[in-house]
């Protein structure tokens, strides 16, 4: 291999596969898609690297290798393996639940409410009734297992008319295509999102790609920058009042017959004059349609940090995949061998054969409960015994689990296969667990800025769309809270609260808070705090109104006693 030939980019962990070759090559069988024109070719290792992943977490990888020329792979038996660690990933990440937090609205009902608190507590209450509304959860499920499993994942905001607030959708990153005009850029100014739709003989539609484009420029009244590029109109956004702007957002949806493409032009280079715009319901053509933002509304997640000069995630079966592959190989000849031994090859000698008497050659044995053999008196039957060769592939089975186990950072412990019997104390389970709780701490790094972003985005578009309360002003952070990853201990957390909290050296709502982190169903901190203070003096009410009565009856006494003596 030459030096021209040896690649290390994002998905050099890929290399290693004979098939990824195939990836863009004419006749591809493996990637047929991938030939398409209008597929830019930086795009083709991305893309067939999803494709590989996307066939272990479906059992078909043998499938794949075969299709790229490896006809033994057919035989390869997956057990699942690989889908059961993405999902165990997945599981751990999200947590028992997710909810959205807005800093400074912990603090609205408090005695003395900080400045701001009332305003935060009103936008998260808001954001969390969008998020019931969109199923932010289940859109957070849908967009995290494709982060999980291939390294990245898209969510698109739009604002819907009709219900008055920005819907959400999860697209496959296979069709995101963002243009970088910087590589120093942390946000690209022009984002496609792209795929083939299929010929249908029956509805007469010819086969054709889709691209929609989301590209920030230049305002101007008309909608359309000027002959030099530069805008000759500008507005105020409700987010930066007193401040004028003059980029805004321009979406162009439209479709081109693939039989109408050359070479040459691929995704960023499509024939506008050869476009079919599509519509919306209300008339409106979509070629450049200023949406009165001065943002792209897509949100790219990435399942780890990426590395400097990258913007692209790696897969948590990237650095395992590899012992993915042993264990396939090891789980087929286990198979092999477990049919040797349930069923055991035999060797005769003396034996006298059955005739057929039809074709007067002798029958083959089988061998089967109840089956009787006639031996002369020098014949000799021998069994072949395949089970210890049975047995010691059932022992690297294990170990190779272990191995991945370890070199995902997932452990044993995670998986599930550590034996209760080998951790003797709490503690030494959360040693087993420190290698996840590091694994989670940087997925959820990786992700914490992104959904700022996202909720950022989705009170712009509520503002841009001048939705009943809210109102022009800066936008405030919020954030999506996780649960722990891990169960906790309670009753030591709560221990630990009471006597902080006695002691005067914690706040009620920082109590409360450490109380949602441990896990305690408690839906809504704030409500939580205003439900205790209520409580506390409502005692305390009831404890003057008790020593009250009790002087009055202690008066009561004394006046008796008084004139008992007289």
């Amino acid at each position: 291999m030459g030096l021209r030939q040896f690649l290390i980019d994002a998905w050099s962990w890929l290399n290693y596969k004979p098939v990824m070759a195939d990836a863009g090559r004419p006749g591809s069988r493996a990637f047929p898609e991938l030939v398409k024109t209008w597929v830019p070719p930086q795009e083709l290792r991305r893309l067939a690297a999803y494709k590989v992943l996307a066939a272990y977490d479906n059992n078909q990888a043998g499938q794949l290798a075969a299709a790229g020329g490896d006809e033994g792979a057919l035989e390869r038996r997956e057990l699942g393996d690989a889908a059961n660690l993405v999902d165990t990933a997945l599981g751990y990440l999200l947590g028992s639940e997710q909810k959205v937090t807005v800093e400074g609205a912990e603090h609205a009902d408090a005695e003395t409410p900080t400045p701001g608190a009332a305003e935060a507590a009103a936008v998260q209450d808001r954001l969390r009734k969008w998020a019931d509304k969109e199923l932010l959860t289940f859109r957070v499920q849908q967009a995290e297992r494709a982060a999980v499993l291939l390294g990245d994942s898209v969510m698109v905001l739009a604002w819907n008319p009709e219900k008055q607030r920005p819907t959400l959708r999860v697209y496959d990153p296979g069709f995101f295509f963002p243009q970088w005009d910087d590589e120093d850029e942390d946000f690209p100014r022009r984002v496609h999102l792209a795929w083939e739709l299929p010929a249908d003989d029956d509805a007469g539609l010819r086969a054709r790609v889709r691209r929609v484009t989301y590209e920030l420029g230049p305002i101007s009244e008309d909608g359309e920058p000027g002959d030099d590029g530069v805008a000759t109109g500008g507005r105020q956004y409700p987010w930066e009042p007193g401040r004028t702007s003059n980029v805004t957002c321009y979406l162009t949806d439209a479709e081109w017959l693939l039989e109408d493409l050359k070479n040459g032009e691929t995704l960023d280079r499509l024939p506008m004059d050869k476009a079919s715009f599509r519509v919306r319901p209300d008339g409106t053509e979509l070629n450049r349609l200023d949406l009165m933002i001065d943002f792209v509304p897509v949100v790219h997640i990435a399942n780890t940090i990426p590395d400097g000069g990258e913007h692209w995630g790696r897969s948590i079966l990237a650095r395992v995949l590899q012992a993915l592959d042993e264990l396939a190989a090891t789980d087929s000849d286990s198979s092999a061998a477990s049919a040797t031994t349930g069923t055991p090859i035999i060797g005769l000698a003396g034996a006298r054969l059955p005739v057929d008497r039809a074709t007067g050659k002798p029958q083959e044995l089988q061998v089967k409960a109840g089956a009787v053999w006639q031996l002369g008196e020098t014949g000799r039957m021998d069994a072949l015994d395949t089970s210890p060769q049975l047995a010691e592939l059932r022992a690297r089975v294990d170990h190779l689990l272990e191995r991945i186990a370890a070199n995902s950072r997932v452990t044993a412990a995670g998986l599930g296969t550590l034996e209760a019997t080998e951790v003797p104390s709490g503690y030494a389970l959360k040693l087993a667990l420190g290698p996840l709780d590091a694994l989670i701490g940087m997925m959820r790094l990786a992700r914490e800025h992104k959904y700022r972003l996202l909720f950022k985005m989705v009170q712009r578009l509520y503002q841009a769309g001048r939705a009943e309360g809210w109102t022009a002003g800066e936008t405030l952070p919020a954030r999506l809270a996780w649960a722990p990853h891990t169960p906790t201990d309670r009753g030591a957390v709560l221990e630990e609260v009471v006597k902080a909290y006695g002691a005067g050296v914690l706040s009620l709502e920082t109590a409360v808070a450490m109380l949602v982190e441990a896990g305690y169903p408690i839906e809504d901190a704030s409500q939580e705090v205003a439900r205790i203070r209520a409580k506390a003096e409502q005692v305390a009410a009831m404890r003057i109104a008790e020593g009250a009565a009790r002087r009055e009856r202690g008066d009561d006494q004394d006046r008796d006693d008084t004139q008992t003596a007289a």
